[in-house]
């Protein structure tokens, strides 16, 4: 049997962003409250009973959060232009070499109504069916 297993985790951060539409404010500096949700695939270890502890999960998602938390998006390393989409893929990148069973990654504004998922379908790391 295949399980999903998420956590979800929540970082404030400002950016810019050049953009035709609403190109003013986006300009500006700004910043939102993201939610974000890691998703995990796989089956459980027969010893433990998990398919990844939540202790272990919790502490490699706050070391990304960390490097996103109160930050300007602009100045983060290897981000590129703070969309949401971008967002993602840095979550999955920080994430995946520690969190194999790895297979979605969803950044939202709920404020704003918007929301991104980044969902690794049929990869290495989603242990086929």
């Amino acid at each position: 049997m295949k399980y999903e297993l998420s956590q979800k985790f929540i970082f404030e951060a400002a950016h810019t962003l050049h953009r035709t539409v609403d190109a003013v404010g986006s300009r500006r500096i700004h910043g939102h409250t993201y939610h974000a949700e890691i998703t995990l695939r796989g089956e459980p270890s027969q010893a433990s009973g998990m398919l990844q502890d939540l202790g272990d999960v919790r502490q490699k998602i706050e070391r990304v959060r960390n490097e996103l938390d109160h930050h300007f998006l602009d100045e983060v390393p290897n981000l590129g232009p703070a969309t949401l989409e971008n967002l993602c893929k840095y979550i999955y990148t920080g994430l995946v070499v520690h969190c194999p069973d790895l297979i979605a990654v969803s950044v939202e504004r709920p404020s704003s109504g918007d929301k991104c998922v980044l969902r690794m379908n049929n990869l290495q790391n989603s242990n086929s069916n």
